[in-house]
This record gives C-alpha cells, sequence and structure tokens, in this order.
C-alpha cells in the first residue's frame, strides 16, 4: 500500500518528517510546503539526494498556512497532513484538515491549543479522520514511552519524564545552543506545568524545582520544570496515577542564568519604563539567541528518560527507558531534528495505514504504545528499556 502526505512547513523539523515519510512511511507522495515556495523547492531538492533510491515522489509549493485556500489545496488527494509551523496554527489547521478530509498531527508544545483541538472530536470522527497533537519528542516521545510503560503494568503509579536538547559541550553564556525555534523555548520556559500530584492535577511554576540528573554520557546535569511537556497525560491519567512529571534537562548552572533573563525582563513582550518609553525586549532576545546561539560547528544531542513504577503480577516493578541520540553526519539531521520528526512521522504512517480510530484524541489514549514501540527502532531512533526487578 502506498501513500500520500502533506508536509505543513519546511523548515528543520519538516524536512526531517517528509524524510522518514519517504524512508519508513510507504509513501507514494510527500507533498512538502512553506510560506516561501523556495524554501520548500530548496527542501525537496535536498530530500530527492537523501532518498535515491526509494520510489517516493515529491511536490514542493508555496502555502500560506494563515489561508484556508492555500491549506485546502496543499491537502488534496492526502491522507495525511503533517504540521511543522509554530503552535499557535494547530487548533485551525486541524479544522481545515478536516474539512479536507485528511488526519492531522502536530508537534504540538502548547497545551491549551492542544485542547482546542481535542474540541473537534466529534467532527473528525464523522468525516472519518483523525487527529492526534503534540507528537514530537516532548511532549511526543516521552508520552509514547510513558504510555508503552503504563500500558505494559498491572498497575503503574509513577511516571517521570526527563529530556534535554543540548550541544555535545557547554557552550556560550547559557551553556546552550539553540536547536529548535525560539518561540517554543520561550514557551516552555514560562508560565506553569501541569502535573499529577497524589492523583490530582496540580499546576506548577516553570523554572521551578531544580534537580540533579546523571547522565552515563555527560556526568551532572540539572533538569528544571517547564511547561507543555506533560500535555495531556495528566488528565487522562488522573485518579489513576499518583504522579506524572516532567522537567528539561540542561548543564549545571543554565537555570539561575535563564532566571535571571526573566526577572530582569529580558522575556517580556512588552516593558514600559518609568519616563513611560515603552520597549519590546523578547524580541531583542529573541534576536540575540538566535544570533549568538546558533554554534555551527557544535553538534548537538538529545537526551530522553522515562521512568515508570507501579506493580506487576503482584511484584514491585520499574521501567527505564533511555533514549541517547546524536547529530547524524551521514543525513546532516540534527539529534533534535531526528527525535522530533521520526517519532511523529511514524504516528502519521500509524494514521495512513488505518490503525489510529477517527476522532480527535491525546496520542497516549488513541496510539497503539505496544506496536509503536516495537516500530521504532526501524525509524532510526533506539530506546533501551530497563527493567527492575
Amino acid at each position: 500500500m502506498k501513500y500520500r502526505y502533506t508536509v505543513l512547513g519546511s523548515g528543520r523539523q519538516g524536512v526531517a518528517m517528509a524524510y522518514d515519510l519517504a524512508k519508513n512511511g510507504e509513501a507514494e507522495l510527500v507533498r512538502v510546503v512553506d510560506s516561501d515556495e523556495k524554501v520548500a523547492e530548496r527542501a525537496v531538492r535536498r530530500l530527492k539526494k537523501l532518498t535515491k533510491g526509494t520510489k517516493c515522489r515529491f511536490e514542493a509549493a508555496r502555502c500560506d498556512v494563515a489561508k484556508r485556500k492555500h491549506v485546502r489545496a496543499a491537502l488534496d488527494g492526502v491522507q495525511v497532513a503533517l504540521s511543522a509551523v509554530p503552535y499557535r496554527f494547530n487548533a485551525q489547521l486541524a479544522e481545515w484538515a478536516i474539512e479536507s478530509g485528511a488526519s492531522f498531527l502536530d508537534l504540538g508544545g502548547n497545551t491549551a491549543v492542544v485542547r482546542k483541538e481535542l474540541a473537534l472530536h466529534k467532527r473528525a470522527k464523522k468525516a472519518g479522520v483523525s487527529i492526534v497533537p503534540d507528537c514530537g519528542l516532548a511532549p511526543g516521545l516521552g508520552n509514547h514511552l510513558a504510555a508503552h510503560g503504563v500500558a505494559s503494568m498491572d498497575l503503574a503509579r509513577q511516571v517521570h519524564v526527563r529530556c534535554g536538547g543540548l550541544p555535545e559541550k557547554p557552550v556560550g553564556p547559557l551553556g546552550y545552543k539553540l536547536v529548535f525555534n525560539f518561540l517554543g523555548l520561550w514557551n516552555e520556559y514560562r508560565g506553569e506545568a501541569e502535573f499529577l500530584r497524589s492523583g490530582k492535577r496540580v499546576r506548577v511554576p516553570t523554572l521551578t524545582e531544580l534537580e540533579s540528573f546523571e547522565s552515563s554520557h555527560f556526568g551532572a546535569l540539572e533538569a528544571c520544570v517547564t511547561s507543555g511537556g506533560t500535555s495531556t497525560c495528566p488528565q487522562t491519567w488522573e485518579g489513576k496515577l499518583e504522579s506524572f512529571d516532567y522537567k528539561t534537562i540542561r548543564y549545571a548552572g543554565h537555570w539561575a542564568q535563564i532566571r535571571l533573563l526573566f526577572e530582569l525582563g529580558f522575556m517580556d513582550e512588552r516593558f514600559e519604563a518609568r519616563d513611560g518609553i515603552e520597549f519590546a525586549p523578547l524580541a531583542l532576545t529573541q534576536k540575540l539567541f538566535e544570533e549568538k546561539l546558533t554554534f555551527p560547528d557544535v553538534r548537538d544531542i538529545v537526551l530522553l528518560r522515562v521512568l515508570v513504577r507501579g506493580s506487576h503480577a503482584g511484584q514491585p516493578l520499574e521501567l527505564q527507558y533511555d533514549c541517547f541520540d546524536r547529530h547524524d553526519e551521514k543525513t546532516g539531521f540534527t539529534a533534535m531534528e531526528r527525535t522530533t520528526a521520526f517519532p511523529a512521522a511514524l504516528v502519521a504512517h500509524f494514521q495512513a495505514r488505518g490503525l489510529i480510530e477517527p476522532g480527535a484524541r491525546p496520542l497516549e489514549t488513541c496510539v497503539p504504545a505496544l506496536q509503536y514501540f516495537d516500530e521504532l527502532p526501524r525509524h532510526g531512533i533506539t530506546v533501551q528499556l530497563q527493567r527492575t526487578p
């Protein structure tokens, strides 16, 4: 069977998703679109070089994702649409995908937007398509592994997810390299996270509850609360699990410096001085991050650990999932691109094959967790699973 896909957005993750669909998604066609047609065309040229020997056909097209007519044209004749554009567009894109008769997924990152997508459940079900938000790395792969752990036990009690995209070594003033969209990073660093504690949902401020994280690859690191990583899992498992939490991993010292930037107002969208002069600090900070924290000669890595505790067959059981990924020199895909895009492409392949029922549902309830875990290695994502006892 051959399938047709559209990837909305031809940036880092969009190209990586298109690549994995061509290699592993039984793709007959992958349509790659962008607001800048030249960017889409450049992406297609790269994809053709990377996928020589496959029978997948690529198309490049211009698409303004804020315009219904453009999106409907981009989704014409495809089974699944994948969004690699900023999260603010995803709820509207999901609606237009339903109108087009295409299933839809995105890389998410903002739970309020995700809930708007999930509110489309009846419409998606009636149209016979599936909507699956938050399918990237975190949220995304981390939540899939959590679901696998919960499904592998008679009684799961605790889930702890820790994840970080880092340079191979600390660089620059923050010990950090910008590995994805700045506004996505800013969104994670501000506001509150939603966790499960004592079986109930609670709100926890970001940039709090600093803890040490030991890595066999990099030694002592630090993890801190950020928003969006738990996605809908606390709501899904409220009253079923005792706890579910998520923290982001960085090199030691990073979090203290980020808190300083927030406290001084560098992460504020607007600031009015005492003399009445108004500033836009965030716009400047974005430019500085994008200019000063790229470090093109420094490769990135991704660390992901999911710990699930509970019992099985009457005995205590702990499952630890560890994923460690590096920049791929052969394809040029970064670790962040690989671990964000390839797991999402696998969900799209599930949707194309009809393995996910019509409707709009959280990934932890609609994606077959055991089969997903079994198919991950074929997409180049290696996860080590340790069982105790």
